[in-house]
């Protein structure tokens, strides 16, 4: 996509003359610096790693934002992969999120090397600018979106309580100013019976796996019964040894999704009471291990999400399907949880997939291709020119400061 004139100002005003200088000099460093983001994309998705175990990903991402002059601490938030890495000194505190895990069994098909990319090259971006412009800028390191709430912990650690905005893009299908962000429950369920021989002495046994059977059904019935927006899926990851023993373990993995933070509490007890059923109805027992914090709904910041949109149109970026009223997608994402404690957004970035959605292996393949490579560029863009529109003096800014100021 060919990228126009990021302002339309006039040039005789010279804060408007300031703010072109800075969106060109963003332009030119993020031009500078293309090699090097779409190298980092192609490396992570070359070496795809999992929840907490994004050493390499992690490593590399912050040592190219280090080459470019930002100051680094790896490690915080009492996790091994996570990072912070800033530049500047001006009052605005804006926070760009890098994601870098992949997905069990399929790898980068979600596009988290994208994420990291894009955010290291809006932050590289925003470096020269930086100060004259109002700005602290702060890469965010976050690790474990998938699943383990990287970003919930950071929270939970203080990281985010000076930050007046963030923001991140995340690659999809098609283009869009927000999802449906649900809240989200992982938890893993452990059915206990007693294993026997399946044909000498079956009575001996307790069938863990009827009881997962059992508890299944009664997903499935309740599901009938649910609101609008709830949802619940999982898989069983372990479930017997043999035919001809009867399992006396079983385990799953699920998830309760809901419309709200409110929704999930009431949602959970209602699955959780399908596994008991099923245990009881076994003479088994069950025990639920949580895998991770809670994700909550998202609430994106209408000024933010405004000026990305205007930023993202002018890179040629069309949010057609958004203005016709298309559902957007629904997903989960612990940045919905950073939503609701700082002003933020999180747009999905379109990139040519030939029709594969996330978390399929097509999608995977699709996220180092030339459009994958230009969303990069564009998403660095399309954000850094956000995070100074934020910084222009006005009520976006003013609304801004005055959050941590209070």
């Amino acid at each position: 996509m060919a990228d126009h004139d990021p302002t339309h100002q006039d040039t005789a005003d010279p804060a408007a003359v300031r703010h072109s200088e800075h969106a060109d000099a963003v332009r030119s460093a993020v031009d500078a610096a293309l090699d090097e983001l779409v190298g980092l994309s192609h490396a992570i998705h070359g070496s795809p790693e999992t929840a907490f175990a994004e050493e390499r990903a992690a490593a590399w991402t912050a040592s190219l934002l280090e080459r470019h002059g930002f100051s680094v601490t790896r490690g915080i938030a009492g996790m091994p992969t996570a990072f912070s890495a800033e530049i500047g000194d001006g009052p605005l505190v804006v926070a760009v999120c890098a994601e870098y895990d992949a997905l069990p069994g399929v790898g980068h098909a979600c596009g988290h090397n994208v994420i990291a990319a894009t955010a290291a090259g809006a932050a590289i971006g925003l470096a020269p600018v930086a100060g004259a412009s109002g700005l602290t800028v702060r890469v965010l390191g976050t690790p474990a979106e998938e699943g383990g709430g990287g970003k919930v912990v950071m929270l939970d650690h203080g990281v985010f309580d000076d930050v007046h905005a963030a923001m991140m893009v995340h690659p999809w299908p098609s283009e869009h100013l927000q999802a449906t962000c649900l809240a989200v429950s992982h938890f893993d369920v452990h059915v206990t019976g007693r294993t026997a021989h399946a044909s000498a002495a079956p009575w001996q046994g307790i069938n863990a796996g009827d009881a997962m059977v059992v508890a299944q059904v009664a997903l499935g019935l309740l599901r009938q019964q649910l609101p609008p927006g709830d949802q619940v899926h999982g898989v069983v990851t372990e479930g017997g040894e043999a035919a001809n023993i009867i399992p006396g373990a079983v385990s799953g993995r699920f998830m309760c999704r809901s419309l709200t933070a409110e929704g999930l509490a009431a949602l959970e007890p209602r699955v959780r009471a399908c596994f008991e059923a099923g245990a009881l109805a076994a003479g088994a027992s069950v025990a639920f291990d949580r895998l991770a914090p809670d994700y909550t709904h998202m609430e994106s910041d209408p000024g933010l999400l405004a000026a990305y949109r205007t930023n993202a149109e002018r890179l040629g970026r069309s949010f057609a399907l958004d203005d016709a009223g298309v559902p957007p997608p629904s997903l989960s994402t612990d940045m919905a949880n950073v939503s609701l404690a700082v002003p933020a957004i999180h747009p999905l970035l379109a990139i040519d997939s030939g029709g594969a959605v996330n978390h399929q292996p097509e999608f995977a393949a699709a996220c180092i291709t030339g459009s994958a490579d230009a969303a990069v560029r564009e998403g660095s863009l399309a954000l850094a020119w956000t995070a100074i529109d934020a910084a222009e003096p006005g009520p976006l800014r003013d609304r801004l400061l005055a959050r941590r100021s209070a």
